[in-house]
Formats: structure tokens, C-alpha cells, sequence
């Protein structure tokens, strides 16, 4: 199969439930974001700046499990902000499982082996020694820490650690090989920590996932050889979206970056060009989204929003109408649902009911449109795509030139490092630590402050010293 039989089970039985009892609207995946911090200011992302004044808040853990019961979705992506930055995500997912929930744990990737080390302390025996020596071996925990997990605690083994599941997911956030990805996010490095944990959680058996967002300047191909690199490290499956141009988005890629969104974000014409292999992908490797959903993206039909079958949680109540379109929030599951009037957004025949709304084809609209469509033609070719043969691994992945930036000293601070090289040899630098001198750059190293003016800021330094 496709997908674990149980999992796809679970949710073929909530969508008969419900279309049984004729429920006109009902949910399919939850979107719980605990907190809006975040380690990264990734470009395209309008979180931080739309819940700019509610940064420091955070969703009780017991409110959280009770908006996952009030809407009994039967999947829960858990996502923010960082969610692995929430204080309680352990006992968050322990209490989502207890529930009995698919979860999906959306991350950038950056905290995670750190989760995975508490695991193995925790639960550290003989019989995990094998694996922590392959992890020493392939260089995904350190001798030193190696020697923490063999010599935890009590207190480390009592803690609640994320542990292996086939209900849970890790879905780290990829979006495209390193040089792009780490354009991207803001920060050099990401990438390579990203394929490092994912990497050491397939070594302790988790389930991995990856969330990819295409942007106009994305290459299809290099698209591609992502998915190919992934799959030879028997990723479990992958969803990909479009950029798309939401409120909050362009305003922080205005104010923020100064960039222009129309140069950034996809437009409904651009994302069926962009996406007209997405069902050759679906054959050559796990797509997490309906064969419907990858017609619609490739263009070859169109689908009506179905945004409140993936409704969104967050620290000011129940967003609406969307994941990315916020008109209100709502203090109950019910009230959104009964409040909201749905036929104002989407797109209908190819005309948008809310200007918005326009160039959206994202998968939180779209994707349950196709999983809850009645046609019987949709239901056969769903059916067959999740109970078919799980694509084989790429072999030849691995032939793939994934580290294409900061790795081999070409990463998106590489040019204005070399000027400073140049321009500032010998001199005494502003903004090394301790005011060391420059050395010239050979490793190819990054700032790694996640501050989005990295470049900028290099830059200006460099003008500044030429006019002294």
C-alpha cells in the first residue's frame, strides 16, 4: 500500500461517518498552532508579522487537546510558529495520541535530533546501542552526546519524549536542495541539519515526512531531484503546495524584505505550468494528496474550496475563513462553522468569488476537495492511488547534488563574504565575535542568525569600508 493501512482506515471511516450521517460540513485535518515563535523568518511566510503582538503567547496544553476533540479531526498537524519550541509539545502529541489522532509534527527541522537524543536517553538499552553506534558512525550524534544518552538519568528517562510511531509523522519543512532552501528560510546551514535528522530518524524508525511550497523562481527540475534525493533516504511521502500570494505574506515581503510579491508568489496560470509533472511525481514517489487534487494543480480540472475541512486552531481562537486568509476568529469549533458565510470565498469555475482568493490552488483548500469529492470516478481513482504499490526508493538519488550551497562554499552569503574578504583584509571586524580579524572564508560557513538583513548588512559594511 501507499499509505499504512491503518491510517488510511481511520480516515476512510471518518468521511463514511459523516456522509452517512449526511453532516454538511465536517473536518478532515486539524491545523493546531500552540505558539507563532519561530527560530526562522522564512521568505513567504506572514506569520510572525500577521501575530506580530501575540508572539510570546502560547495555547494551554489542555485547550489544545480540547480543540482537537470539539472538531474530532482525525488528523492533527501540529505546526506554528516552530511547534517544537512549545514547552509542552511532548506531552501535546502524547495527549493527541491518546486521542487517538494521525499526527503530523511541522517542523523546520532545527530542534529535532535534539528531541530524538531525549528519546534515546529515555529510553536508552542494550538492544538501542546498534543504532546509536550507526549514529556516531554517520556522524548524527556525537561521541559526547552518545555518552549522555548511555549514562541518562533519572530524571532524563522519566521525561516525555516524542518515541516512534506509525501514527505520527515528523513533516519537515524541504524546499528545494540547499542553496534554494536555505535562500529560503533566511539562514545557512538549515538545510543540512534537515537531512542530518531526517537521516537519524529513519535510523530510529520514525516515520518522516517533508512539506515543500513552489515560488515562481522555483525550477521544476531541481523540484524534482528533490524528491529524488529524499526518496533514496526512504522518506515516507511528501506534500507540495504553491506559493501563494496571501495578505499576510506580501505584507511582510514588502515591509520586511522590500521585495515585490509578483515576483515571488505564483498566479493560478504559473502554478499549472509549475505543477504539469505532479502526476508523474505521484507515480515515482509517495505524494501525500489525492490523484484529484494533482489533476487540479496540473490543470486538467477544477475543484471548489473546501477550506473548512481544514480548519485552523491557534492562540486567538478558530481562524477563519482559511489557514492563510484571516477574517475573524472564533472562540468555538461550531460557531465558526455555522457563522462563516463559505460561499464568499474560493473559486468557482475559474472565477474568484473573492479577489483573495484568486490565485490560491494551496492543499488546506483544495486537497480535501478532492478526497471528499462524490463522483464515482474520484472515488475509484482515490482508492486505487492509496491502496497501490508504495513507490520504490530512488536508487540513484544519491547521485543527486544536494549540497549545492553553503556546503561547498556556495551558499547565499558567499558573494558578500568574498567581498569581504577582499575588501577588509587585515582589518578589525565589527561583527566578529570578539572583534577577531577576518579570516577568509574556506569552509563555507553562515552567519546563522536567522536575521533576514545577513546579506544586506554585509553588504553595507563593505560599501562603508571602501569610502573610508
Amino acid at each position: 500500500m501507499r499509505f499504512p493501512l491503518a491510517l488510511t482506515v481511520k480516515i476512510a471511516r471518518h468521511i463514511i461517518k459523516h456522509k452517512l450521517a449526511r453532516t454538511p460540513k465536517f473536518a478532515m485535518v486539524l491545523q493546531l498552532e500552540p505558539l507563532h515563535t519561530c527560530n526562522l523568518t522564512c521568505t513567504g511566510c506572514g506569520r510572525i508579522r500577521e501575530y506580530s503582538t501575540s508572539l510570546k503567547d502560547m495555547v494551554p496544553l489542555e485547550q489544545c487537546l480540547g480543540a482537537a476533540a470539539e472538531c474530532d479531526a482525525p488528523m492533527v498537524s501540529i505546526c506554528g510558529g516552530e511547534p517544537l519550541i512549545y514547552p509542552k509539545i511532548e506531552e501535546l502529541i502524547q495527549g493527541l495520541r491518546d486521542q487517538g489522532r494521525i499526527i503530523y509534527v511541522c517542523t523546520n527541522g532545527v530542534f529535532m535530533r535534539k528531541k530524538m537524543r531525549d528519546y534515546m536517553a529515555a529510553h536508552y538499552s542494550p538492544e538501542m546501542e546498534t543504532k546509536l553506534a550507526q549514529l556516531v558512525k554517520d556522524e548524527l550524534v556525537s561521541e559526547k552526546e552518545a555518552e549522555q544518552i548511555r549514562k541518562s538519568d533519572e530524571a532524563a528517562k522519566k521525561k516525555v519524549v516524542i518515541k516512534p510511531t506509525k501514527w505520527m509523522y515528523w513533516n519537515v519543512h524541504v524546499d528545494g536542495l540547499e542553496y534554494t532552501h536555505d535562500l529560503i528560510v533566511e539562514r545557512e546551514g538549515v538545510f543540512k541539519e534537515c537531512i542530518a535528522a531526517i537521516k537519524m530518524a529513519k535510523v530510529l524508525g520514525y516515520q518522516v515526512a517533508t512539506n515543500t511550497t513552489v515560488y515562481k523562481e522555483t525550477e521544476v527540475q531541481e523540484i524534482e531531484d528533490m524528491f529524488k534525493f529524499l526518496s533514496h533516504l526512504n522518506v515516507d511521502g511528501h506534500t507540495i503546495s504553491p506559493g501563494y500570494d496571501y495578505d499576510a505574506a506580501k505584507k511582510d515581503m514588502v515591509a520586511r524584505r522590500g521585495f515585490d510579491p509578483k515576483e515571488f508568489f505564483l498566479t493560478r496560470e504559473l502554478t499549472r505550468q509549475k505543477f504539469k509533472d505532479i502526476e508523474k511525481w505521484g507515480e515515482m514517489f509517495t505524494i501525500f494528496g489525492t490523484p484529484v487534487y494533482q489533476e487540479f494543480l496540473a490543470g486538467k480540472r477544477e475543484l471548489t474550496c473546501t477550506a473548512w475541512a481544514i480548519p485552523t486552531y491557534n492562540v486567538k481562537g478558530w481562524k477563519a475563513p482559511c489557514y492563510l486568509m484571516t477574517d475573524g476568529h472564533y472562540p468555538k469549533y461550531q460557531e465558526m462553522l455555522g457563522t462563516v458565510n463559505w460561499e464568499k470565498y474560493g473559486v468557482v469555475d475559474g472565477v474568484a468569488r473573492d479577489p483573495r482568493c484568486e490565485n490560491c490552488m494551496v492543499h488546506c483548500g483544495y486537497d480535501p476537495s478532492g478526497a471528499l469529492s462524490n463522483k464515482p470516478r474520484d472515488t475509484w481513482i482515490n482508492m486505487k492511488y492509496n491502496f497501490g504499490s508504495k513507490p520504490a526508493p530512488y536508487a540513484e538519488g544519491y547521485k543527486v547534488k544536494a549540497f549545492n550551497g553553503v556546503s561547498i562554499g556556495k551558499g547565499h552569503l558567499a558573494e558578500a563574504k568574498a567581498a569581504v574578504n577582499k575588501e577588509m583584509s587585515g582589518a578589525k571586524s565589527a561583527f566578529a565575535r570578539g572583534g577577531n580579524d577576518i579570516v577568509p572564508d574556506t569552509a563555507g560557513g553562515g552567519c546563522g542568525t536567522g536575521d533576514s538583513s545577513q546579506r544586506d548588512d554585509l553588504l553595507k559594511k563593505i560599501e562603508a569600508a571602501k569610502d573610508k
